[in-house]
């Protein structure tokens, strides 16, 4: 089956919405160098620069559940932060520009499978976790969905960071 024969209109909508939330989660660190992408602003570990490697994390994770199951969704060192904590924020040595770099990489990866994955309905068990229902199943459909609103929410905590910096905003 070719790309343009898997698209239908349902994914297009899907990847259309994905997009929109990227693209405000990324316009957040418009302008900043990498001091001010990895400035706290608050009482949290978050910085914008922390917040874009932790979306794209977890969107990488999240896509390869759809694939792989439950299996993907373990910690991995290799996949962009040494530990748990450092997901969150900028470490040193890494730079706005590189993590906007790898995020567009996730982006691009997430993008084909959703175009090309052949069932939107396929489901996989989620992964053992205290805020999963025991037993519960996702489709790729709720998995993508779920991906688009932990990118909004993300945008939101990113335009709130970003008005402590400097009071640039993006969302209002």
């Amino acid at each position: 089956m070719s790309t343009t024969q898997t698209v239908t209109e349902e994914r297009a909508d899907l990847l259309a919405s994905l997009a929109k939330q990227r693209h405000f989660l990324r316009f957040t660190t418009r302008g900043l160098p990498d001091e001010q992408a990895a400035r706290r602003t608050t009482v949290s570990e978050l910085c914008l620069g922390g917040l874009i490697k932790h979306v794209a994390l977890t969107e990488r994770r999240w896509a390869r559940f759809i694939v792989e199951g439950p299996s993907a969704m373990a910690f991995d060192p290799a996949t962009m932060a040494d530990t748990w904590a450092d997901a969150f924020r900028m470490t040193e040595g890494e730079t706005l520009a590189d993590l906007l770099k790898q995020y567009e990489q996730v982006a691009t990866e997430t993008d084909e499978m959703v175009r090309t994955l052949p069932d939107l309905d396929a489901a996989q068990p989620l992964p053992d976790a205290p805020w999963f229902e025991a037993g519960a199943s996702w489709s790729a459909r709720r998995v993508v969905l779920h991906i688009i609103a932990e990118t909004a929410q993300h945008a939101g905590h990113a335009d709130i960071l970003r008005e402590a910096i400097d009071g640039g905003k993006s969302m209002g």
